[in-house]
């Protein structure tokens, strides 16, 4: 059982680390330019991006776990129908996205305070990313697909494939085109299409069965379409609550000044680069408790979810010697702006909590979408953000303020791991 969550882990851990990578070239790009505000300006263009982005991820988790319960019930013609569907869903909501995107842009910028010079720049970093849409989204369709089919190791290629091209890209378009912020904007649209390329020539592999399994009135099927969308509704409300708190922490950071804001950005790249290194171990818990669940073996079920538990523990010890030894060094890398440099010591504390505190979360979360427990993680996340996380900031920044950020965003990720284990017995091992 180790050797399979290893086997769909490694790829992903290493196709994610990638992801940070990218995050760690940007800031580091920005971070050595004359001014501070591409920084902020980046932080608060990325940030409406995952709150559109990330609210299409519910195409990655939905098709992953459907295609991993089919695939339990070997059930190929489901899987391979599931893939269509997820993409069709797919390009409709890239063109909505495109076709609003003024309306997008004034609801983010109403909602977003930074300075003048920031929102400038990231408006202008915003209407130039906002292209890599229909690209973006298709991906998400068809890497949910692939590790849904057991298979890690293309969306791994499709990944690294994304995340170096577009250090390429942005390295080239800042360092030898004298771009700014919109350079690294311009960089991720050319590593999207690029990289959707790529995952095309993968699923042409299975040119056979894709063509025999297209049954485009079985793909538009009423019933079949009201339950990939009622599981997914209830990931999309999931996942735009996690945006949401997100979101709401940097623009909090923001009322604090540029120089807050840039600090809260950097220190958010040590809780990305765990995240998507743990996230490997919660992908191959949505293969596998999504095949076990399909398949009703509740023994292997059981089994997997605390050696996964094992892994993410043993992940956590790790990223917290890691950090508390080579924080420093990471900094010096993101940015050489002494001002931000010498005002992000006093929060490194926060550094040194974020693997231990928040692992359990990211685990429960791979299982519960493996089994397509989407009602339990929905209710789960909107407590855990609108009455932990939300109360908890407005009573301690009061007191302490960017740490009494910090400490309401840790208590939302606890709050995560309890209700998401309070779910658990009922919503997924007592139904097999």
């Amino acid at each position: 059982m180790n050797r399979r969550i290893l086997n769909i882990a490694i790829p992903n851990i290493i196709s994610n680390i990638t992801v940070p990578l990218l995050g760690i070239v940007d800031l580091s790009l920005v971070g050595h330019l004359e001014s501070k505000v591409y920084i902020g300006a980046i932080a608060l263009g990325s940030m409406i991006f995952n709150f559109i982005y990330w609210g299409f991820s519910f195409l990655r988790m939905g098709t992953s776990g459907f295609t991993a319960q089919s695939f339990g019930k070997r059930d190929i013609k489901e899987s391979f129908q599931l893939l269509y569907r997820a993409l069709l869903v797919g390009l409709a909501g890239a063109i909505a996205l495109l076709i609003l995107q003024k309306p997008i842009e004034w609801l983010s910028f109403l909602i977003i305070n930074g300075s003048e010079e920031v929102e400038y720049f990231a408006r202008e970093y915003f209407y130039i990313r906002i292209w890599a849409a229909p690209a973006t989204i298709a991906i998400y369709s068809i890497t949910g697909w692939f590790i849904g089919m057991q298979n890690a190791k293309i969306p791994m290629m499709i990944a690294i494939t994304i995340n170096v091209l577009n250090i390429v890209f942005n390295v080239t378009l800042i360092k030898f085109f004298g771009m700014k912020s919109d350079g690294v904007a311009l960089g991720t649209v050319f590593a999207q299409y690029s990289g959707l390329i790529v995952a095309f020539m993968y699923i042409l592999n299975h040119k056979k069965r894709l063509i025999k399994y297209f049954r485009f009135k079985e793909i538009i099927q009423i019933d079949k379409l009201k339950i990939f969308f009622n599981v997914n509704k209830d990931i999309l409300i999931r996942t735009l609550s996690l945006v949401f708190a997100l979101s709401f922490f940097t623009a909090k950071s923001a009322k604090y000044g540029d120089t807050l804001l840039a600090v809260n950005t950097l220190l958010l790249q040590f809780f990305t680069i765990y995240a998507y290194i743990v996230d490997g171990f919660a992908y191959a818990g949505e293969a596998l408790a999504g095949k076990y669940f399909g398949a009703k073996d509740k023994e292997r079920l059981i089994k997997v979810s605390k050696l996964l538990f094992y892994w993410g523990l043993l992940m956590s010890v790790i990223f917290t010697v890691a950090y508390y030894f080579g924080d420093n060094l990471l900094l010096s890398i993101f940015t050489d702006n002494q001002e931000v440099i010498q005002s992000i010591q006093p929060y490194l504390v926060w550094v040194y909590l974020i693997p231990v505190l928040t692992f359990g979360a990211f685990i429960w979360d791979g299982i519960f979408v493996g089994v397509t427990a989407s009602a339990s993680m929905r209710n789960a996340m909107l407590i855990s953000v609108f009455l932990i996380f939300l109360p908890a900031y407005f009573l301690l920044h009061h007191f302490f303020q960017n740490h009494g950020l910090w400490a309401a965003f840790m208590l939302f990720m606890i709050a995560r791991v309890v209700t998401l284990s309070l779910y658990a017995p009922k919503k997924i091992y007592r139904k097999i």
